[in-house]
Protein backbone atom coordinates (compact mmCIF):
# COMPACT_ATOMS: atom_id res chain seq x y z
CA UNK A 1 0.00 0.00 0.00
CA UNK A 2 1.31 3.47 -0.88
CA UNK A 3 2.32 5.59 2.12
CA UNK A 4 -0.11 8.32 3.06
CA UNK A 5 0.60 11.33 5.31
CA UNK A 6 -1.35 11.42 8.55
CA UNK A 7 0.34 14.47 10.11
CA UNK A 8 1.22 17.86 8.68
CA UNK A 9 3.37 20.35 10.58
CA UNK A 10 2.63 23.86 9.34
CA UNK A 11 5.53 26.13 10.30
CA UNK A 12 3.61 29.36 9.90
CA UNK A 13 6.55 31.68 10.61
CA UNK A 14 10.13 31.47 11.85
CA UNK A 15 9.74 34.74 13.78
CA UNK A 16 9.91 34.13 17.52
CA UNK A 17 10.41 36.26 20.64
CA UNK A 18 12.34 33.43 22.30
CA UNK A 19 15.99 32.68 21.54
CA UNK A 20 16.28 29.04 22.65
CA UNK A 21 19.76 27.67 21.87
CA UNK A 22 18.32 24.27 20.87
CA UNK A 23 15.80 25.63 18.35
CA UNK A 24 15.22 23.25 15.45
CA UNK A 25 14.68 26.11 12.98
CA UNK A 26 17.44 26.51 10.37
CA UNK A 27 20.43 28.71 11.20
CA UNK A 28 19.50 30.90 8.23
CA UNK A 29 15.84 31.21 9.27
CA UNK A 30 15.96 34.97 8.68
CA UNK A 31 17.45 34.62 5.19
CA UNK A 32 15.78 34.98 1.78
CA UNK A 33 14.92 31.27 1.52
CA UNK A 34 12.28 31.59 4.26
CA UNK A 35 11.41 35.28 4.22
CA UNK A 36 8.39 35.39 1.88
CA UNK A 37 5.80 33.70 4.08
CA UNK A 38 2.76 31.99 2.62
CA UNK A 39 -0.32 34.18 2.61
CA UNK A 40 -3.57 33.18 4.30
CA UNK A 41 -5.17 31.86 1.10
CA UNK A 42 -2.04 29.85 0.29
CA UNK A 43 -2.05 28.16 3.69
CA UNK A 44 -5.77 27.42 3.38
CA UNK A 45 -5.14 25.78 0.01
CA UNK A 46 -2.35 23.69 1.57
CA UNK A 47 -4.76 22.53 4.29
CA UNK A 48 -7.36 21.52 1.70
CA UNK A 49 -4.78 19.60 -0.30
CA UNK A 50 -3.47 17.94 2.85
CA UNK A 51 -6.96 16.77 3.82
CA UNK A 52 -7.47 15.32 0.34
CA UNK A 53 -4.18 13.42 0.73
CA UNK A 54 -5.37 11.81 3.97
CA UNK A 55 -3.88 14.07 6.62
CA UNK A 56 -5.79 13.87 9.91
CA UNK A 57 -3.70 15.97 12.30
CA UNK A 58 -2.38 19.48 11.79
CA UNK A 59 0.31 21.06 13.95
CA UNK A 60 0.47 24.87 13.88
CA UNK A 61 4.00 25.76 14.76
CA UNK A 62 6.93 28.07 14.00
CA UNK A 63 8.84 30.01 15.29
CA UNK A 64 5.90 31.40 17.20
CA UNK A 65 2.61 30.77 15.36
CA UNK A 66 0.63 33.29 17.43
CA UNK A 67 2.60 36.06 15.69
CA UNK A 68 0.44 35.37 12.62
CA UNK A 69 -2.56 37.74 12.82
CA UNK A 70 -4.54 35.35 10.60
CA UNK A 71 -4.12 32.38 12.97
CA UNK A 72 -7.85 32.31 13.83
CA UNK A 73 -8.79 32.18 10.16
CA UNK A 74 -6.32 29.36 9.54
CA UNK A 75 -7.72 27.40 12.48
CA UNK A 76 -11.28 28.01 11.27
CA UNK A 77 -10.41 26.66 7.82
CA UNK A 78 -8.67 23.59 9.23
CA UNK A 79 -11.57 22.89 11.60
CA UNK A 80 -14.03 23.13 8.72
CA UNK A 81 -12.03 20.49 6.88
CA UNK A 82 -12.21 18.13 9.86
CA UNK A 83 -8.50 18.37 10.74
CA UNK A 84 -7.49 17.92 14.37
CA UNK A 85 -5.51 21.07 15.15
CA UNK A 86 -2.76 21.49 17.74
CA UNK A 87 -1.24 24.86 18.57
CA UNK A 88 2.46 24.45 19.41
CA UNK A 89 3.40 27.67 21.14
CA UNK A 90 5.81 29.39 23.52
CA UNK A 91 2.74 31.26 24.92
CA UNK A 92 4.72 34.51 25.01
CA UNK A 93 2.18 37.29 25.68
CA UNK A 94 -0.65 34.88 24.82
CA UNK A 95 -3.83 36.31 26.34
CA UNK A 96 -6.93 34.50 27.52
CA UNK A 97 -8.92 36.45 24.92
CA UNK A 98 -6.71 35.22 22.09
CA UNK A 99 -7.01 31.63 23.29
CA UNK A 100 -10.77 31.99 23.60
CA UNK A 101 -10.91 33.27 20.03
CA UNK A 102 -8.90 30.27 18.85
CA UNK A 103 -11.22 27.97 20.79
CA UNK A 104 -14.21 29.56 19.06
CA UNK A 105 -12.49 29.07 15.69
CA UNK A 106 -12.22 25.33 16.39
CA UNK A 107 -8.73 24.78 17.87
CA UNK A 108 -8.57 21.31 19.44
CA UNK A 109 -5.37 21.11 21.50
CA UNK A 110 -2.66 23.32 22.97
CA UNK A 111 0.99 22.41 23.54
CA UNK A 112 3.01 24.97 25.48
CA UNK A 113 6.76 24.76 25.89
CA UNK A 114 8.64 25.60 29.06
CA UNK A 115 12.40 25.78 29.44
CA UNK A 116 12.79 25.18 33.17
CA UNK A 117 10.78 24.51 36.33
CA UNK A 118 11.40 28.00 37.76
CA UNK A 119 11.38 31.48 36.29
CA UNK A 120 15.11 32.10 36.65
CA UNK A 121 16.26 29.05 34.70
CA UNK A 122 13.38 29.07 32.19
CA UNK A 123 13.98 32.72 31.27
CA UNK A 124 17.74 32.20 31.09
CA UNK A 125 17.41 29.32 28.63
CA UNK A 126 14.75 31.09 26.55
CA UNK A 127 16.83 34.27 26.41
CA UNK A 128 13.55 36.12 27.05
CA UNK A 129 11.50 36.80 30.18
CA UNK A 130 8.64 34.45 29.34
CA UNK A 131 8.03 32.12 32.31
CA UNK A 132 5.23 34.25 33.79
CA UNK A 133 3.39 34.33 30.44
CA UNK A 134 3.70 30.55 30.14
CA UNK A 135 2.27 29.82 33.57
CA UNK A 136 -0.63 32.20 32.92
CA UNK A 137 -1.32 30.57 29.54
CA UNK A 138 -1.31 27.10 31.10
CA UNK A 139 -4.11 28.24 33.40
CA UNK A 140 -6.04 29.92 30.56
CA UNK A 141 -5.79 26.71 28.55
CA UNK A 142 -7.30 24.60 31.29
CA UNK A 143 -10.00 27.20 32.10
CA UNK A 144 -11.10 27.13 28.47
CA UNK A 145 -11.29 23.33 28.45
CA UNK A 146 -8.41 22.56 26.08
CA UNK A 147 -6.45 19.34 26.40
CA UNK A 148 -2.97 20.47 27.51
CA UNK A 149 0.51 19.14 26.76
CA UNK A 150 3.55 20.57 28.53
CA UNK A 151 6.64 20.30 26.34
CA UNK A 152 10.20 20.46 27.69
CA UNK A 153 13.39 20.12 25.67
CA UNK A 154 15.92 18.53 27.99
CA UNK A 155 19.67 19.18 28.00
CA UNK A 156 22.62 19.53 30.32
CA UNK A 157 21.30 22.70 32.01
CA UNK A 158 17.82 21.48 33.00
CA UNK A 159 17.93 17.68 33.32
CA UNK A 160 18.31 18.02 37.10
CA UNK A 161 14.80 19.55 37.15
CA UNK A 162 12.93 16.59 35.65
CA UNK A 163 11.07 15.82 38.87
CA UNK A 164 10.15 19.48 39.41
CA UNK A 165 8.95 19.74 35.80
CA UNK A 166 6.73 16.69 36.17
CA UNK A 167 5.30 18.06 39.43
CA UNK A 168 4.66 21.39 37.70
CA UNK A 169 2.75 19.69 34.85
CA UNK A 170 0.75 17.74 37.44
CA UNK A 171 -0.15 20.90 39.35
CA UNK A 172 -1.29 22.60 36.12
CA UNK A 173 -3.71 19.78 35.30
CA UNK A 174 -1.93 18.77 32.09
CA UNK A 175 -2.84 15.47 30.46
CA UNK A 176 0.65 14.96 29.10
CA UNK A 177 4.24 16.11 29.51
CA UNK A 178 6.79 15.51 26.78
CA UNK A 179 10.33 15.30 28.12
CA UNK A 180 12.18 15.51 24.83
CA UNK A 181 15.93 15.09 25.09
CA UNK A 182 17.63 17.42 22.63
CA UNK A 183 18.03 16.09 19.11
CA UNK A 184 20.93 17.80 17.38
CA UNK A 185 19.59 19.66 14.36
CA UNK A 186 19.43 23.38 13.59
CA UNK A 187 20.65 25.54 16.46
CA UNK A 188 20.95 22.49 18.70
CA UNK A 189 23.64 21.05 16.43
CA UNK A 190 25.51 24.35 16.47
CA UNK A 191 25.33 24.28 20.30
CA UNK A 192 25.81 20.54 20.65
CA UNK A 193 28.80 20.59 23.00
CA UNK A 194 27.09 23.09 25.30
CA UNK A 195 23.78 21.19 25.42
CA UNK A 196 24.71 17.51 25.47
CA UNK A 197 24.26 15.87 28.89
CA UNK A 198 26.49 13.25 30.44
CA UNK A 199 25.47 9.62 30.69
CA UNK A 200 25.19 10.04 34.45
CA UNK A 201 22.72 12.92 34.10
CA UNK A 202 20.55 10.91 31.73
CA UNK A 203 20.56 7.84 33.96
CA UNK A 204 19.53 9.90 37.00
CA UNK A 205 16.73 11.63 35.07
CA UNK A 206 15.42 8.31 33.72
CA UNK A 207 15.20 6.93 37.27
CA UNK A 208 13.05 9.93 38.18
CA UNK A 209 10.79 9.34 35.17
CA UNK A 210 10.28 5.69 36.11
CA UNK A 211 9.49 6.60 39.71
CA UNK A 212 7.04 9.36 38.71
CA UNK A 213 5.30 7.13 36.18
CA UNK A 214 4.70 4.58 38.93
CA UNK A 215 3.38 7.28 41.27
CA UNK A 216 1.08 9.02 38.78
CA UNK A 217 -0.26 6.06 36.82
CA UNK A 218 -2.78 7.33 34.26
CA UNK A 219 -3.19 10.75 35.89
CA UNK A 220 -0.40 12.26 33.76
CA UNK A 221 1.17 10.74 30.67
CA UNK A 222 4.95 11.16 30.82
CA UNK A 223 6.62 10.84 27.43
CA UNK A 224 10.40 10.40 27.49
CA UNK A 225 12.05 11.00 24.11
CA UNK A 226 15.36 9.17 23.98
CA UNK A 227 18.59 11.04 23.18
CA UNK A 228 20.05 9.44 20.04
CA UNK A 229 23.71 10.01 20.83
CA UNK A 230 23.56 7.88 23.98
CA UNK A 231 21.72 4.98 22.35
CA UNK A 232 22.96 1.85 20.59
CA UNK A 233 20.54 2.11 17.69
CA UNK A 234 18.80 5.05 15.99
CA UNK A 235 15.14 5.90 16.38
CA UNK A 236 12.72 5.39 13.46
CA UNK A 237 12.83 9.05 12.47
CA UNK A 238 9.22 10.29 11.89
CA UNK A 239 8.22 6.66 11.33
CA UNK A 240 10.46 6.47 8.26
CA UNK A 241 11.25 8.97 5.50
CA UNK A 242 8.08 10.27 3.80
CA UNK A 243 5.88 7.51 5.22
CA UNK A 244 3.37 9.40 7.35
CA UNK A 245 4.55 12.96 7.97
CA UNK A 246 5.42 16.21 6.22
CA UNK A 247 6.48 19.73 7.15
CA UNK A 248 5.61 22.87 5.20
CA UNK A 249 8.00 25.75 5.93
CA UNK A 250 6.89 29.40 6.22
CA UNK A 251 7.78 30.08 2.59
CA UNK A 252 6.20 26.89 1.26
CA UNK A 253 8.97 24.31 0.93
CA UNK A 254 7.79 20.80 1.77
CA UNK A 255 10.07 18.51 3.78
CA UNK A 256 9.64 14.88 4.93
CA UNK A 257 10.67 16.00 8.44
CA UNK A 258 11.29 19.27 10.26
CA UNK A 259 15.08 19.15 9.68
CA UNK A 260 15.29 17.78 6.12
CA UNK A 261 15.96 21.19 4.61
CA UNK A 262 19.53 21.02 5.91
CA UNK A 263 20.31 18.24 3.41
CA UNK A 264 21.85 20.35 0.67
CA UNK A 265 22.17 17.44 -1.76
CA UNK A 266 18.37 17.34 -2.13
CA UNK A 267 16.02 19.83 -3.79
CA UNK A 268 12.73 20.38 -1.99
CA UNK A 269 9.69 21.47 -3.96
CA UNK A 270 7.41 24.35 -3.01
CA UNK A 271 3.62 24.47 -2.70
CA UNK A 272 3.69 27.62 -4.82
CA UNK A 273 4.99 25.53 -7.73
CA UNK A 274 3.29 22.14 -7.27
CA UNK A 275 0.21 20.68 -5.55
CA UNK A 276 0.88 18.91 -2.27
CA UNK A 277 -0.15 15.50 -3.63
CA UNK A 278 2.38 15.78 -6.50
CA UNK A 279 5.14 16.67 -4.04
CA UNK A 280 4.24 13.75 -1.78
CA UNK A 281 3.89 11.18 -4.55
CA UNK A 282 6.32 12.26 -7.27
CA UNK A 283 9.00 14.67 -6.05
CA UNK A 284 12.53 13.32 -6.06
CA UNK A 285 13.23 14.38 -2.46
CA UNK A 286 10.23 12.55 -1.02
CA UNK A 287 10.97 9.37 -2.95
CA UNK A 288 14.73 9.38 -2.39
CA UNK A 289 14.72 7.39 0.87
CA UNK A 290 11.37 5.60 0.80
CA UNK A 291 11.45 1.86 1.22
CA UNK A 292 14.80 0.08 1.60
CA UNK A 293 16.29 -0.10 -1.91
CA UNK A 294 18.49 2.94 -1.16
CA UNK A 295 20.04 1.39 1.95
CA UNK A 296 23.76 0.62 2.13
CA UNK A 297 25.22 -2.15 4.23
CA UNK A 298 24.93 -2.88 7.09
CA UNK A 299 21.34 -1.53 6.88
CA UNK A 300 20.34 -3.50 3.80
CA UNK A 301 20.80 -6.90 5.45
CA UNK A 302 19.93 -5.79 9.01
CA UNK A 303 16.72 -7.22 10.56
CA UNK A 304 16.19 -3.84 12.29
CA UNK A 305 15.60 -2.04 8.98
CA UNK A 306 11.85 -2.61 9.33
CA UNK A 307 12.00 -0.96 12.78
CA UNK A 308 14.25 2.06 12.31
CA UNK A 309 14.12 2.42 8.49
CA UNK A 310 17.85 3.12 8.38
CA UNK A 311 17.63 5.84 11.01
CA UNK A 312 17.75 9.57 10.40
CA UNK A 313 18.80 10.89 6.98
CA UNK A 314 19.37 14.38 8.38
CA UNK A 315 21.68 13.03 11.08
CA UNK A 316 23.61 11.02 8.51
CA UNK A 317 24.12 14.16 6.42
CA UNK A 318 24.92 16.51 9.30
CA UNK A 319 27.36 14.18 11.08
CA UNK A 320 28.81 12.01 8.30
CA UNK A 321 28.29 14.38 5.37
CA UNK A 322 26.28 11.81 3.42
CA UNK A 323 22.50 11.45 3.58
CA UNK A 324 22.78 7.94 2.08
CA UNK A 325 24.98 6.67 4.91
CA UNK A 326 23.89 4.50 7.81
CA UNK A 327 22.80 6.77 10.66
CA UNK A 328 26.05 7.43 12.61
CA UNK A 329 24.19 6.81 15.88
CA UNK A 330 23.92 3.11 14.99
CA UNK A 331 26.54 0.99 16.71
CA UNK A 332 27.02 -0.84 13.38
CA UNK A 333 27.74 2.35 11.45
CA UNK A 334 31.29 2.96 10.17
CA UNK A 335 30.80 6.55 11.36
CA UNK A 336 29.83 5.73 14.95
CA UNK A 337 33.25 6.98 16.12
CA UNK A 338 32.10 10.54 15.32
CA UNK A 339 29.24 10.22 17.78
CA UNK A 340 31.45 8.58 20.42
CA UNK A 341 33.98 11.40 20.11
CA UNK A 342 31.27 14.03 20.68
CA UNK A 343 30.00 12.19 23.76
CA UNK A 344 33.53 11.70 25.11
CA UNK A 345 34.26 15.42 24.76
CA UNK A 346 31.29 16.25 26.97
CA UNK A 347 32.27 13.63 29.54
CA UNK A 348 35.80 15.10 29.72
CA UNK A 349 34.35 18.57 30.31
CA UNK A 350 32.16 17.18 33.11
CA UNK A 351 35.24 15.68 34.78
CA UNK A 352 36.99 19.04 34.59
CA UNK A 353 39.50 17.91 31.99
CA UNK A 354 38.43 20.66 29.59
CA UNK A 355 36.46 23.89 29.74
CA UNK A 356 32.68 23.43 29.22
CA UNK A 357 31.34 25.37 26.24
CA UNK A 358 28.81 28.20 26.26
CA UNK A 359 25.91 28.26 23.84
CA UNK A 360 24.89 30.75 21.17
CA UNK A 361 21.32 31.98 21.45
CA UNK A 362 19.02 31.70 18.43
CA UNK A 363 18.76 35.19 17.01
CA UNK A 364 18.74 36.78 13.57
CA UNK A 365 21.98 38.76 14.15
CA UNK A 366 23.74 35.62 15.36
CA UNK A 367 22.45 33.76 12.31
CA UNK A 368 23.96 36.37 10.01
CA UNK A 369 27.26 36.24 11.90
CA UNK A 370 27.41 32.46 11.58
CA UNK A 371 26.69 32.65 7.86
CA UNK A 372 29.51 35.18 7.44
CA UNK A 373 31.93 32.99 9.38
CA UNK A 374 30.97 29.90 7.40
Amino acid sequence: MDPRPLWLLAELTYKCPLQCPYCSNPLDFAGPRFRRELATDEWCRVFREAKALGVLQLGLSGGEPTLRPDLEELVRTAHGLGLYTSLITSAYRLTRERLAGLKAAGLDHVQISIQGADAELSDEIAGTASYRDKIAAYHYTRELGFPLTVNVVLHRRNLHQVEALIRLAESLGAERIELANTQFYGWALHNRNALMPTKGQLAAAWQVVERERARLGTKLEIVWVLPDYHEQFPKPCMGGWARAYMTVTPAGEVWPCHAAGRITTLTFENVRDHPLDWIWEHSEAFNRFRGDAWMPEPCRSCPRKAQDFGGCRCQAFLVAGDADATDPVCSLSPHRHLIDAAVAQVERAARGERQPEEWTYRAAPASRALATKG
